[in-house]
């Protein structure tokens, strides 16, 4: 009967191992053609920036010239100038810089600040404010709306009876009142540099491309040892998964925020839904399966805040790994119907849906490893070799070499290369300690996503922190609920700590470093999450 367990744990396991292999192995196919684009890239001839845009208004000012000195007078010559100005302007499509808020009270008039320094034709964009707040920060708004109307901005506060839908019922009903062709999106911790639409506007002119995302930056990155584990996470993403997605002519997503829409796209694909909560990442499939391409531009950096507090940072992780899930639930199914990709295309968008799923069989890995480590005496006396495991260094040697170049090698870091390889080779082992120490959590997410059950988008807190010297001790918004998972998170640290004694005293220490991950990680969670609770 022991044996019959023995196997039945190593099965699990192995089952568990083979998955998040398979997953690196994924993640490194992405890092292949990342890698393959970059050359290409370096070998290409260089096209000026802009190059269009800078021949039409240069052709308008000579024309103004021209005028000027056939007229031999400086008011004509003025008049030339508006004119080739006004001319150009008309080259500027109609853009709705869409904001959708929720109690932002700390970032929302820096956030307002930056859209209105935006370098485009104030004529060419409007702002709309798409107000749900319930507290202090619909009077923020307000003053600051009036502030820029006094100063000639097209700009509103668009307020809801009933905050339906959430972002995406936001976004839904805010485009009723949007006069662009495109929708330019902006969560509230973010600061868009001015030449935002300058520089993603022009990519419209291809007809198939429906959507256009900047990479993400983050203007708190060294506040915390949480915020430097968030960063190396998102440069993965923000480099080698989303350029690797598009060279290799994969399915990309629109990441919720510091991107544009072309309006006929979101209409075309059915427009906002609510029904996942990762309503982005939703758009995102339906509007590539009807045939729009997603540009993403790693060159374009749009600056934001990182969760600085471990409940908020838990809270993002919650809605993501849930939407994922929600995600893969609804759109699995359409993606294999689809008659408009090929197989390449389907196992990658599968992988893509399924990213949030690895949560789950990194759960099981751990929570398994610890019999599996009591049975492998018995495992051994009936043939089987531990060295078995070795086959599966494959997928943390992918792992490595992807983190890696997102983090090191991109050309989007500023960091001497010393400095950036010393960075990595201190903060990847912690990374991995702290997505193991996040995988009952995520589970939990991930598990109710595809069970179908329902839950609230709880929004990301900010709290305008952005350098050492900032603090978010008793502000607003900070949770005060302890929740079951922490409790469980607590007692799996000394449940991988007491494997790690135990691994000693059998005198078998194949599980020890992971296991001592595991009970750094969850032990981490554990005391970040109720230290913030008590700085509320």
């Amino acid at each position: 009967m022991t044996s019959v367990i023995a196997y039945l744990v190593l099965a699990i396991y192995t089952l568990a191992l083979l998955y998040i292999t398979v997953y690196c192995l994924m993640q490194f196919n992405l890092l292949y053609h990342y890698k393959k684009h970059q050359r290409e890239a370096e070998q290409a001839p260089a096209v000026p920036e802009n190059h269009n845009r800078k021949n039409s208004r240069s052709m308008a000012l000579a024309a103004a010239s021209n005028h000027r000195h056939a007229n031999g007078s400086r008011q004509t010559a003025d008049v030339g100038l508006l004119l080739a100005e006004e001319e150009e302007n008309q080259d500027y499509p109609f853009v709705t810089v869409q904001l959708p808020i929720y109690n932002e009270m700390y970032v929302i008039e820096r956030l307002i600040d930056n859209i209105a320094r935006f370098d485009y034709p104030r004529d060419r964009f409007e702002i709309h404010v798409l107000d749900d707040s319930t507290d202090e920060t619909v009077d923020i708004v307000r003053r600051k709306v009036a502030e820029y109307k006094a100063k000639g901005l097209q700009i509103e506060q668009i307020r809801r009876e009933k905050r339906q839908g959430f972002k995406a019922g936001a976004l839904r009903d805010g485009m009723k009142y949007a006069n662009g062709e495109f929708l330019a999106i902006f969560d509230a911790d973010f600061l868009p540099r001015p030449d935002f639409l300058k520089r993603t506007i022009p990519f419209f002119e291809d007809d198939n491309v429906g959507v256009v995302q900047t990479r993400w930056e983050h203007i708190n990155q060294d506040y915390s040892l949480i915020t430097k584990l968030q960063a190396l996470q998102l440069n993965v993403h923000f480099t080698v998964e989303q350029v690797g997605r598009m060279a290799g002519d994969y399915m990309l997503q629109f990441n919720g925020t510091a991107g544009v829409w072309r309006r006929e796209t979101i209409d075309d694909a059915g427009g906002w839904e609510a029904d996942t909560l990762t309503e982005d990442f939703d758009l995102s499939i339906r509007a590539q399966l009807k045939g729009w391409k997603i540009k993403y531009l790693e060159e374009v950096g749009s600056p934001a805040e990182l969760p600085a507090e471990m409940n908020a940072f838990k809270s993002q992780q919650f809605r993501w790994m849930k939407g994922g899930a929600e995600t893969a639930r609804k759109m699995l199914p359409t993606v294999w119907r689809s008659p408009g990709l090929n197989l390449r295309q389907k196992i990658h968008a599968t992988s893509h849906l399924l990213a949030s799923t690895i949560f789950v069989f990194v759960f099981v890995t751990g929570v398994s490893s610890v019999p599996l480590l009591f049975s492998l005496g018995e495992l051994i006396g009936m043939g089987f070799s531990k060295n078995f495991f070795a086959y599966f260094l494959v997928g943390l040697l992918s792992i490595i070499a992807v983190y890696y170049a997102a983090n090191v090698q991109a050309p989007t870091h500023n960091k001497p290369f010393g400095k950036a390889l010393w960075n990595f080779l201190v903060l990847f082992p912690l990374f991995l300690a702290l997505s193991m120490g996040l995988a009952l959590h995520n589970t939990v997410a991930v598990v109710q996503g595809y069970l179908g059950k329902k839950s609230a988008f709880v929004r990301t807190p900010k709290f305008n922190i952005q350098s050492i010297k900032d603090n978010f001790a008793k502000r607003n918004y900070l949770s005060k609920k302890l929740s079951w998972t922490t409790l469980f998170e607590g007692l799996l640290a000394l449940y991988f700590l007491a494997a790690v004694v135990g691994g000693f005293l059998i005198q078998n220490t194949t599980f020890v470093v992971f296991h001592l991950m595991l009970a750094l990680g969850y032990g981490a969670i554990f005391f970040y999450t109720v230290r913030h609770l008590s700085l509320r």
